[in-house]
């Protein structure tokens, strides 16, 4: 029997795509290592790791590091098959689905959530200046993103909300019997609002069937989860060489050669460059080799929705 990879996740409790993860984990039953890490810059250690990219989550498996929660999902699937998170015949809708709900929804709802009173109650027992602190971090990673306004966010998220609704009349799940990686997308917004600014969720009362949903989501738990420091999971990068790449077929779409220095960025949110070797581009990801002088030698993978490669070398 092969031994299952340590699953090592950089997160913090109230990141909504980090739930969407930590569920994703208690669906395929598995076990993970949690490093917590700072809500906001400067994050040194996970810089150390990959390098720029300061998004949360982010996946560690010895010297291999994943980001987006896009890639990590397929990560999770690849590790344990079943339960599927993409089910046959509609796994083409649902990822559909799921990037909808990680782009439109998810803006959506935080843009509402992020009224004065939702601000108010996630920085209760916080220090003064963390709701600033907050507010500044999130504005810089959000460079050049149109938001919604609150009252008009209000009003998109009660549609968005009858639209699951409606989904939900038949099924218990978005697209079934089962969740799939449509509903976990879909659930963590929502968790965010009803769980983190509970001050703000009496907008789901409207829409019972959608709470009852989220309360089958949120009984999948969290899996087996074991507390981890940032220095641990440094030291196992350090001690660890990347896994060999399987799925290395190059896809050229930029013209840069494998082998060359690149910077990977994402397109919209968090723009904070990682620069590397470009040790793989297929069709569904980019990999970068960099070197760190307390991670070593890793592997830094990146979905291609929604970022962008661009050589770091001037033409």
């Amino acid at each position: 029997m092969t031994t299952p990879p340590t699953l090592i996740l950089h997160h913090y409790p109230t990141s909504p795509f980090a739930e969407k993860i930590r569920l994703m984990l208690g669906y395929k039953n598995l076990s993970w290592k949690s490093v917590v890490i700072p809500m906001t810059s400067p994050k040194p250690d996970v810089m150390a790791l990959t390098g720029g990219y300061r998004k949360t989550p982010v996946l560690q498996i010895g010297a291999d590091i994943y980001c987006d929660t896009a890639l990590i999902a397929d990560v999770l699937e690849h590790i344990e098959h079943l339960p599927t998170l993409y089910p046959e015949p509609s796994k083409g809708m649902a990822r559909t689905l799921a990037q909808w709900a990680d782009s439109t929804l998810f803006w959506t709802s935080m843009a509402y959530n992020m009224q004065p009173r939702g601000l108010a109650q996630l920085f209760d027992n916080a220090p003064a200046e963390a709701a600033k602190a907050f507010a500044e971090d999130r504005k810089a990673m959000s460079t050049g993103m149109q938001r919604h306004r609150p009252q008009d966010a209000a009003a998109a998220y009660k549609s968005y909300l009858r639209r699951l609704s409606d989904m939900l009349d038949d099924l218990p799940f978005v697209l079934g019997d089962k969740p799939c990686i449509t509903d976990f997308a879909m659930y963590h917004p929502l968790w965010f609002t009803r769980v983190r600014t509970s001050v703000l969720a009496d907008v789901l009362n409207a829409t019972p069937a959608v709470l009852d949903w989220m309360d089958r989501m949120a009984a999948i738990g969290h899996g087996s989860m074991e507390k981890f420091s940032a220095a641990e999971a440094i030291a196992v990068a350090a001690a660890s060489t990347p896994a060999v790449l399987h799925d290395d077929v190059f896809q050229d779409e930029h013209g840069i050669a494998l082998g060359s220095q690149v910077v990977v960025s994402a397109e919209s949110f968090g723009l904070e460059p990682s620069e590397g070797e470009l040790v793989a581009a297929t069709r569904l990801h980019y990999t970068l080799r960099r070197t760190d002088e307390r991670a070593g030698t890793v592997h830094v993978h990146f979905p291609r929705i929604g970022y962008s490669l661009r050589s770091s070398t001037p033409a």
